[in-house]
């Protein structure tokens, strides 16, 4: 199985591996930086052995990568990996904000219920079942998560089973919270935070959220 490096350090942009298996254009490694699409959060992009990956994709415990059909590795090559940093540095800051602005929400209205959620590099969104507008709410929750960040805390981010592969995150302002998404070290990392709510059809309500 191969070895997360992505949770023991999310700062490691570059790393040296080993591939394990190769079936076509679909290989997978011993170890791996490269955080593939799970709970909301994109994928990273980046190369391996500087071919492109075109998808990481999730399969349990492991992670495949799809590779170009031209590509020559095989099982036992050495190989460096490489991902995007800018982007990267980019979805862990969101992917935390949206963490931090779900856990608000839920302390608000405790009978919410997510719904959904992406993050992406530009911009991260929960969606809610929800009956009323949350309009007259979102300057506070702006305000609330903005103090959070101020405050500059460190992170705490482990496993609460590892066998399992099941992790957490905490600060002061929550009890502990389930993720198994990359994370910052620190809540002033996320810089300044700015809410938009939508809404994405009936009975629904949504809270765009940007970092600068």
């Amino acid at each position: 199985m191969t070895e997360k490096l992505f949770w023991q350090d999310p700062y490691l942009s570059e790393l040296q591996t080993t591939v394990l298996t190769v079936q076509g254009n679909q290989i997978t490694v011993a170890e791996t930086i490269f955080y593939a699409f799970s709970g909301g959060q994109e994928s990273d992009e980046g190369t391996i052995a500087n071919y492109k990956v075109k998808e990481a994709k999730k399969n349990g415990k492991q992670i495949t990568y799809t590779l170009q059909d031209d590509h020559t590795l095989k099982v036992g090559d050495k190989v460096e990996m490489v991902i995007d940093w800018p982007r990267r540095y980019r979805l862990m800051r969101l992917h935390f904000a949206a963490e931090v602005v779900l856990e608000l929400v839920c302390q608000r209205f405790p009978h919410i219920i997510k719904v959904g959620a992406h993050i992406a590099a530009d911009k991260a969104r929960i969606d809610f079942e929800w009956g009323e507008s949350l309009s007259s709410s979102i300057v506070l929750l702006q305000q609330a998560a903005q103090a959070i960040i101020d405050a500059d805390q460190p992170i705490i981010s482990a496993f609460s089973d590892e066998a399992n592969e099941r992790r957490y995150w905490k600060i002061n302002e929550f009890s502990q919270v389930p993720c198994g998404g990359t994370h910052i070290k620190k809540t002033g990392e996320m810089g300044t935070i700015s809410l938009k709510r939508k809404n994405p059809g009936k009975g629904r309500e949504r809270i765009e959220i940007y970092l600068n």
